[in-house]
């Protein structure tokens, strides 16, 4: 399986460096997350119709990635829209160095993400549904309602020109400072979980998939970036000192 997994991180690795070679020319990121979720949704499928099984299970998380996809893409597409710029971005898309390790990056991950689905997509064996199944897709459906309400939470807070230099502390962001980053993580356990019931031998090491989207969003590229510019706009207001000190950076609960 390892020869059939292969081709598909250089499919996600090529599409990267053939955006971001348009990207560079026009010095844009406004399609870095779209394309991403793209590339995802592709790989979903192209591992499905190589498989030639199309069995039940496979299908439905199939359709699970793809329904995230759909949501997440189309959500930070317009965002970007609306904002003209994504400020990961701020000192690196006129770097074609740098702006390329980033879509690099995003390859690498899109196809560690997707491990347990691939090999789900690409196993010839099938088995009866079980609970372990209808445990990973009820951890995907947990997963995908808190990043969705999450981000319209959010959205609707700073379409309301009053919350204008505020920063949220309501709905879902009253028990988690980043729940959007949450759900996602739930989402790929799920998935993980899901494919677990007919995986075997070295293919449970594609557990390293929410691990990676874990440690990514907690250390790399998400929960540090925000936290760090919240503490640079509103570092000195009471208000979010008390927010941060109350709620918990990730987990609705404190270890």
């Amino acid at each position: 399986m390892l020869q059939e997994l292969s081709p598909f991180l250089g499919i996600s690795l090529g599409i990267q460096w053939v955006l971001w070679a348009v990207a560079a020319i026009l010095q844009t990121e406004k399609f870095y997350d779209l394309a991403g979720s793209g590339t995802f949704i592709l790989l979903s499928h192209l591992s499905l119709q190589w498989s030639g099984t199309n069995y039940l299970r496979q299908k439905i998380q199939t359709a699970l990635i793809t329904v995230w996809g759909i949501r997440l893409g189309t959500f930070l597409f317009l965002r970007i829209l609306r904002d003209g710029h994504d400020r990961r971005f701020n000192k690196v898309r006129d770097n074609p160095g740098t702006f390329l390790v980033y879509w690099t990056v995003q390859g690498i991950w899109i196809f560690l993400t997707l491990l347990p689905s691939l090999m789900l997509n690409l196993e010839k064996r099938n088995k009866p549904l079980v609970l372990v199944d209808y445990c990973g897709w009820s951890l995907w459906a947990v997963g995908f309602l808190v990043q969705a309400i999450a981000d319209q939470q959010k959205l609707n807070f700073k379409s309301d020109p009053d919350n204008a230099g505020k920063f949220i502390q309501s709905g879902l962001w009253a028990y988690s400072r980043h729940p959007n980053y949450l759900g996602e993580i739930l989402q790929w356990s799920g998935l993980f979980l899901s494919s677990s019931s007919v995986l075997r031998g070295y293919q449970y090491l594609s557990i390293i998939s929410p691990i990676f989207v874990w440690f990514l969003l907690s250390y790399v590229s998400g929960i540090p970036i925000l936290e760090k510019q919240g503490l640079e706009r509103w570092g000195e207001d009471p208000t979010y000192k008390r927010y941060i000190q109350q709620t918990p950076v990730l987990w609705p609960f404190k270890f």
